[in-house]
């Protein structure tokens, strides 16, 4: 089982707050947490790239030496620096650092003024509390981190979807590779793309003999064996990830994987509609007596029971039993379907590569247009623009697409949303753009309210044609701000504007449920990866598994559309005649992209 991008960027961020909490050089501190955010960003795997010959240091904030301790990550799971960092810290302290809304400069103050050094002492100081009269903390603080430490003592942690999803994706090929094995597969909560995931179930079916289980449990990166035997096996990963896979019979393996896909509800529910039938369905099959009628596949299940089949996204409960008994399930969107992206940032803001190589990327991961859409002048340390060196960027954007084909490059700006409410530059500046891509990234405590109609103000602008990470949370780091989304969703419908479905590992953002709201609602949503470096365009089938969970179909979202019809709705939220001025004649030319 090897190492995955999730575990080398966590070992960078441990080696940066261990440094931060010792009052290391702050530039030394940033270069591995710049590091950190690279490799969770990644949409390739380090490993592979590693195997492949690549050279690590060509990746975005990652010289020589951060490459090295990469490659070391990879092949021991750990790296020298930070276990002598674990060392020379009290051992308990380093879980503080776990605790969600918890950072170093916190971890070190409740050290020096309270003392505490374990996550047993900081419950105990935030139940009687103490912490609240620390500086810098208060009675909300103090709240969340009895929430906070309560659940990781508990030990119900969820893990992000990417992360899952890379650990799923190489335990898959391995069992692939062991002698005897048919076929494996994912299942439960990952199968159906939730957001987080508690734990990984996988499938197999194998011939009488092979060795998956042993393999299996004797995996490198397996902390602990929960249980081992010849038909189900369950361990924790180093990285805190339980996996249970379980051997299945050919004649099962539909039921099987229907039943262990779940959701609980959604088999609940179908059981009913077996028993109903005269039927018993379980993990084995669907029965009637003794006899098995269907179990093989999963749509041999549906279709015995009169039902076509669900994909597995839509299996909450939530109506799509009563929809496919009525045959109309929507048909979903598919990460193919999407046309381009509309949120991206180059070198010119906080990104990594320059416009020349984050197009050329877009067009090798088959998409027809990008929107660069570099941060406003107010967010200073992503080197915001202000008016001139949007101007600038505008006039070379419109150079670009004179001379190349394969890909349009549309000219945007993610502006921040003040906060009352305006955006961060001036109309005059602002008109000149395809679309603008309105955010807020800061003052994320202001009450539900006035939060709301800071969104409300923003959306009214003039010129304003998508709302991104509507709610600004970051899985297991921040929860969104306090908004009235529903309220949010019928303005972006009455003013015509548009919502993103943000698929970067952490944002997911919309989520599940509020994709349907807006689908619901007849508003569009963009499907964007908000990518920072040629590597992160992969992150767009994370945002697909998000918009299929919440019904989403293609005409659901608005970058499924060709240029031609994509342009006459983003001119119609930016205050201007749907009709374009015809592009002048381009002269085919390859691209030269720079890193």
């Amino acid at each position: 089982m090897p190492v995955v991008n999730a575990d080398v960027a966590a070992a960078f961020g441990q080696i940066a707050d261990l440094l931060e909490v010792q009052g290391a050089n702050v530039f030394r501190v940033r270069a591995y947490r710049n590091a950190a955010r690279t490799l969770s960003e990644l949409g390739r795997s380090v490993k592979a790239m590693l195997e492949g010959g690549e050279d690590l240091d060509a990746l975005p904030g990652i010289g020589p030496d951060l490459a090295g301790k990469i490659a070391e990550v990879v092949a021991t799971g750990t790296c020298k620096q930070l276990e002598e960092l674990k060392k020379e810290l009290p051992a308990a302290l380093t879980v503080l650092l776990t605790i969600r809304g918890l950072g170093p400069k916190r971890v070190r103050t409740l050290h020096d003024e309270l003392g505490i050094e374990t996550l047993e002492q900081l419950l105990a100081a935030a139940r009687e509390g103490r912490i609240r009269n620390v500086r810098g903390f208060g009675v909300e603080t103090e709240r969340q981190i009895v929430a906070a430490a309560t659940e990781r003592i508990s030990g119900a942690r969820r893990f992000r979807l990417g992360m899952a999803t890379e650990v799923c994706d190489g335990l898959l090929s391995e069992l692939k590779a062991v002698p005897g094995v048919q076929q494996a597969v994912a299942a439960g909560s990952l199968r159906r793309r939730r957001d987080t995931v508690g734990d990984l179930d996988l499938l197999v079916t194998a011939r009488r003999g092979s060795p998956v289980m042993e393999r299996f449990t004797g995996g490198a990166d397996v902390r602990r064996v929960l249980s081992s035997g010849g038909t189900r096996s369950s361990a924790v990963l180093k990285n805190g990830l339980q996996v249970d896979v379980r051997a299945v019979p050919a004649a099962s393996f539909g039921a099987a994987w229907l039943y262990f896909t779940g959701s609980k509800a959604h088999n609940i529910a179908l059981r009913r509609i077996a028993q109903d039938a005269g039927l018993k369905l379980n993990e084995y099959g669907l029965f009637r007596g003794t006899t098995r009628i269907a179990g093989d596949t999963e749509a041999s299940v549906y279709r015995a029971l009169g039902l076509p089949f669900i994909e597995p996204e839509l299996r909450e409960d939530r109506g799509e039993l009563e929809a496919a008994r009525e045959f109309r399930l929507p048909r979903l969107v598919e990460r193919a379907d999407l046309r381009g992206d509309l949120h991206s940032h180059t070198k010119e803001s906080d990104g990594y590569a320059t416009l020349e190589a984050m197009a050329a990327a877009a067009r090798e991961h088959g998409l027809q247009y990008l929107a660069i859409t570099e941060h406003s002048k107010r967010l200073a340390l992503a080197r915001g623009l202000d008016a001139g060196r949007l101007a600038r960027q505008m006039a070379r954007i419109d150079e670009f697409n004179a001379r190349l084909e394969g890909i349009e490059l549309l000219k945007g700006v993610e502006v921040d949303i003040l906060e009352n409410g305006a955006l961060d530059l001036p109309d005059a500046v602002l008109k000149r753009l395809d679309l603008v891509v309105g955010a807020i990234h800061h003052r994320f405590d202001l009450p539900r309210e006035k939060q709301t109609e800071r969104l409300l103000r923003a959306m009214d602008h003039p010129h304003f044609s998508i709302l991104a990470h509507p709610t600004g949370r970051l899985i297991d780091e921040r929860a969104g701000y306090d908004i009235d989304l529903p309220r949010v969703i019928r303005k972006a419908r009455e003013r015509g504007c548009f919502l993103e479905l943000n698929t970067h590992p952490a944002r997911l953002d919309l989520d599940d449920v509020a994709c349907r709201m807006a689908r619901d609602e007849g508003v569009l949503v963009s499907i964007n990866s908000d990518a920072h470096s040629t590597l992160e365009f992969d992150n767009l089938r994370l945002g697909i598994g998000q918009a299929r969970r919440g019904w989403l179909q293609a005409s659901d979202v608005l970058n499924t559309r060709p240029m031609d019809e994509l342009m006459p709705l983003l001119d119609a939220t930016m205050g201007r005649s749907a009709i374009r001025h015809a592009r002048p004649a381009k002269t085919r030319e390859a691209f030269a992209p720079h890193a």
